[in-house]
């Protein structure tokens, strides 16, 4: 288990990351969420030793985070980290034997994981000749062929088209299956929504939401309702209980006022329209991250 315990990073006069504390533990995928400037790059650096905490305590396996760790950690960063003159082969294996994997497990890893990812006819080109694409699978290749304990991931899916983000949504998904303990950074809410167990929404540095993926939507989701129906919504428009309304052709998603019941909601209506379909509907996790980066902006 990684356990993040009341961290701070202060750069001068600015506290990037402010007294937030959690943890991820093995067999799920853990999500690090919040809008640009949030202070998730600087949550991940600080957790991994990369830079130092301003304060609070980090553990891996109950020890601290030391140079003993680093062969046990995949750290794939946002932003492109690869040598773009080099061979594919060559930056793989060159990576590969920083995480002290003989040249041999090297070569033998290269060829699994070029093959997995289906770019193994790329081997002998140049970083720079590639696509964003799969410059980004070379990434996420150094990042997991020495097999990893802990892998954190920032934006994984940068670059990659449907097929290739399945590609790697299985490939994470298999690892969860093998009890890696993984933290997932993206801004891409629909596949957070898909792959993540637990959620730690940050905002400004701090902490505005977390828990079990279950549980914040559960917690979000209590006023929103779907309703099908016939003729035009303008009943909806001037109607007290609805605080806000996405209206299509014949139905709506409706979030209602806090203090009001659905189905009370539905008794006030049934005599003005005809319903087609009513349901308390789960807030995606996009229309969550929104609403709570609103509510603390």
């Amino acid at each position: 288990m990684l356990l993040v315990e009341n961290l701070t990073k202060k750069f001068k006069d600015v506290t990037a990351v402010n007294n937030i504390s959690f943890k991820v533990e093995s067999g799920k995928i853990f999500g690090l969420l919040g809008p640009n400037g949030a202070g998730k790059t600087t949550a991940i650096r600080t957790t991994l030793n990369i830079i130092k905490p301003t304060s609070g305590k980090i553990t891996f396996e109950n020890k601290p985070i030391t140079d003993e760790f680093f062969n046990a950690i995949g750290y794939l960063p946002e932003e492109r980290g690869l040598y773009k003159k080099s061979k594919v082969i060559d930056v793989i294996i060159y990576f590969a034997r920083l995480k002290n994997l003989s040249y041999n497990d090297a070569v033998k890893q290269a060829d699994i994981w070029l093959n997995k990812l289906e770019i193994n006819n790329l081997r002998h080109k140049k970083i720079d000749e590639l696509s964003k694409g799969n410059q980004q699978k070379i990434q996420f290749i150094i990042a997991v062929l020495h097999n990893p304990k802990l892998l954190i991931l920032d934006e994984p899916f940068s670059g990659f088209d449907p097929i290739n983000q399945q590609l790697i949504k299985d490939i994470l998904l298999s690892f969860v299956s093998s009890g890696k303990i993984i933290m997932l950074c993206t801004h891409q809410m629909d596949t957070a929504e898909k792959l993540c167990n637990d959620i730690f929404f940050i905002n400004n540095g701090k902490e505005v939401c977390s828990g079990s993926l279950a549980d914040i939507k559960k917690n979000f989701g209590k006023n929103h309702i779907k309703i099908e129906f016939d003729g035009g919504g303008e009943f909806l428009e001037s109607n007290p209980a609805v605080l806000h309304i996405d209206a299509y052709s014949n139905y709506a998603e409706i979030e209602l006022k806090e203090k009001i019941q659905p189905y009370d909601f539905l008794k006030s209506i049934v005599e003005k329209v005809k319903v087609k379909h009513f349901s308390v509907i789960e807030p995606t996790l996009n229309k969550i991250f929104i609403d709570v980066i609103k509510q603390t902006n």
